[in-house]
């Protein structure tokens, strides 16, 4: 969601003058963090994450407008609806109590239907797996990440299982995980530090793609 914020802008030297964007987009990325800490229901699982904040172009001018951009992810459309709902609400009452001269905008783009994988097809290609690689396979937890992967089986009405392929260095996984920093010292994707190793990466992901083929094209059972 890409949410625009109006002001009215001034100098720096006279904020009285001014309704300050920079000020109410930070309250409302404050505020939001409440949206699951007091509205989602215990258990329920999503994220909402801001992810770019721009505005102004320099130190002494308050600028007229400021952009955010979010990002929300959940896992059923109903817990959905709940939160764009109180970001939308959010949004409009802090713009309210700054005195914003001018409703917000709000832009939604890039949105996923969520990944589900089939029960059969998932437990034939994990059958598969286990007796190619035998432990080294097994099942991933729940993730936040989004995909346009399932666009396209659902658009051909066919199932369908997402796989993950491990590709970290196993020496530098198993010395964080002794020293308890698997989050600080293992980068995750799109951070500047990702960089998965090629072996076995690439070998184990070609591997994994020639037996679940093999897998779902085999007679069944």
């Amino acid at each position: 969601m890409r949410i625009t914020v109006h002001g009215r802008g001034a100098h720096g030297s006279m904020p009285h003058a001014a309704v300050d964007p920079v000020v109410l987009a930070a309250m409302i990325v404050v505020r939001l963090q409440t949206v699951f800490a007091r509205e989602a229901p215990p258990g329920e699982t999503a994220v909402l994450t801001v992810g770019s904040i721009q505005a102004g172009t320099t130190s002494n001018v308050i600028p007229d407008t400021a952009v955010l951009q979010l990002n929300v992810r959940t896992y059923s459309e109903a817990t959905r609806g709940t939160v764009l709902a109180a970001v939308e609400r959010i949004v409009r009452g802090e713009c309210a109590a700054s005195g914003s001269p001018r409703e917000p905008e709000f832009e939604l783009f890039d949105r996923y239907p969520l990944t589900d994988n089939d029960e059969d097809a998932t437990a034939r290609v994990a059958g598969a797996f286990a007796g190619h690689v035998g432990d080294r396979a097994g099942p991933a937890e729940q993730q936040s990440a989004s995909e346009d992967f399932s666009h396209v089986p659902v658009a051909l009405g066919v199932p369908y299982t997402y796989l993950f392929v491990g590709g970290v260095d196993p020496d530098l996984y198993a010395r964080a995980a002794r020293a308890g920093r698997i989050a600080e010292d293992v980068p995750v994707n799109h951070s500047a530090a990702f960089a998965p190793v090629i072996q076995p990466t690439l070998d184990t992901g070609t591997e994994a793609l020639v037996v679940a083929a093999l897998a779902w094209l085999a007679p069944a059972p």
